[in-house]
């Protein structure tokens, strides 16, 4: 039986809690940042977790998750 490769795109934005949720990064935090307060900016700093709808896709990108 062959191995399953992981997806790397998903493997570097994608990470697993001890209680066994995916967390990812907020998007808009990248460019643009002048315009938007602090309080959102610090808000989007913190990861957040994938929803449920999209967590089976995710867990079939990384296997070994």
């Amino acid at each position: 039986m062959p191995k399953v490769k992981t997806r790397k795109s998903a493997a570097k934005r994608f990470r697993a809690t001890g209680s066994g949720k995916i967390m990812r990064r907020h998007s808009f935090k990248n460019h643009l940042l002048q315009h938007k307060s602090a309080k959102r900016k610090r808000h989007l700093s913190n990861p957040a977790v994938v929803d449920e709808r999209d967590e089976e896709n995710v867990r079939l990108m990384l296997p070994y998750l």
